[in-house]
């Protein structure tokens, strides 16, 4: 790092949202790593609104603005202030882009192009709100960043980006499973093998596919545990169980904390992630990391995280997506090869080696704007 120091604010208004989702947790984790290993005399702050208090456990300055979450969104997407203050670098890790100040360079992390690519699994507010912060970004952003090479290809053909497009992949967080996971898992009602999903129940995650696949002869020793806040529109797991008539093997936790969830991937028998659509997708990531066999939809960016340490299936297959969780679940050889490439493959997202990268394009874009 060169000797003149950079402030950086960091937009976190994911963070106050009523689901933070994925992106959430990319934010957390971004902020943890950039304080880890700030450079000397470089300094950080989070922007939030008033109320939220998510950020506070971050150990980073805050600014703090008056507007609620859904007024800032509004306000922010007609390039209305409030603007934070005087910065160096203004990261917007999300497409909450604020207005700029002059003399400050803005970054912003792009982490998919689902509102161009599947705009029917999104809200059609949802799709507008994106694509117009996305167009701001393009045109004003020294530099877009993405969390893998699948959504910087398309960024580059959709947008047109004035600036470079970089590729950042993000880390894993550090989960340790309890000592008292078996307790915990029972109290769940969990008794039985199970296959476990974890992300928001939302259209393009591919739930409902997930559910069909369970009701297939070839999953029927196992359950099926849903962890993750409710969504929006059609994707229902519960009444998806009904209709498929396995409500009985059918758990749906909501949101958990770090502890049970880590309890949930020790207990799993694989993981699945069959989505229409992704950025990233941490949960193949972490269950990896937790030596647990994965199993994805062909989705470009999933396969690009999984590498080859994951099983591979046609978006929208049912039946492809029950054998391959059959065969992943079972015992033997192949599970322990997957194990094994699962846990060599979490090993390369490391969450301090992004930060470093960061802070280094952050003093990089400074020293172009200065």
């Amino acid at each position: 790092m060169g000797e003149r120091p950079v402030s950086v604010h960091v937009v976190a208004t994911q963070l106050c949202s009523r689901v933070p989702g994925g992106t959430g947790r990319y934010v957390e984790e971004l902020l943890r790593g950039l304080v880890r290993v700030r450079p000397d005399r470089a300094h950080v702050t989070a922007v939030a609104t008033r109320a939220c208090q998510a950020v506070d456990r971050l150990g980073v300055g805050i600014e703090r603005l008056a507007p609620p979450l859904s007024v800032l969104a509004r306000l922010w997407e007609r390039g209305l202030p409030p603007v934070p203050r005087a910065t160096d670098v203004l990261h917007a890790p999300t497409l909450m882009v604020p207005p700029l100040r002059p003399g400050a360079a803005l970054v912003v992390t792009v982490h998919d192009v689902v509102p161009w690519t599947h705009p029917e699994t999104l809200t059609s507010h949802g799709v507008a709100f994106h694509r117009r912060m996305a167009r701001r970004a393009a045109a004003e952003a020294a530099v877009i960043v993405t969390p893998t090479e699948a959504v910087a290809v398309r960024v580059r053909e959709l947008l047109a980006p004035t600036g470079p497009v970089h590729v950042v992949r993000p880390g894993v967080p550090m989960m340790r499973a309890p000592g008292d996971g078996q307790q915990r898992r029972e109290a769940r009602g969990l008794r039985r093998p199970y296959v476990l999903f974890v992300g928001t129940a939302e259209p393009r995650k591919g739930l409902d596919v997930l559910v069909a696949a369970l009701a297939r002869p070839a999953l029927a020793d196992l359950d099926l545990v849903v962890v993750g806040p409710a969504g929006w529109g059609d994707a229902d797991v519960g009444e998806m169980a009904r209709r498929a008539r396995v409500s009985d093997r059918v758990h749906v936790t909501g949101r958990v904390d770090d502890a049970e969830l880590a309890a949930l991937y020790a207990g799993a028998q694989a993981l699945a992630m069959p989505s229409r659509a992704e950025g990233f997708g941490f949960p193949v990531v972490e269950a990896m990391a937790h030596g647990v066999p994965v199993v994805v939809s062909a989705d470009p960016a999933l396969t690009e995280v999984a590498g080859e340490a994951a099983e591979v299936v046609p978006v929208g297959d049912a039946e492809a997506l029950a054998e391959a969780l059959a065969q992943a679940a079972a015992g033997g050889p192949r599970r322990e090869q997957r194990v094994a490439q699962g846990r060599a493959r979490a090993a390369q997202f490391d969450w301090d080696r992004t930060a470093v990268t960061m802070w280094s394009l952050y003093e990089s874009v400074s020293r172009d704007r200065g």
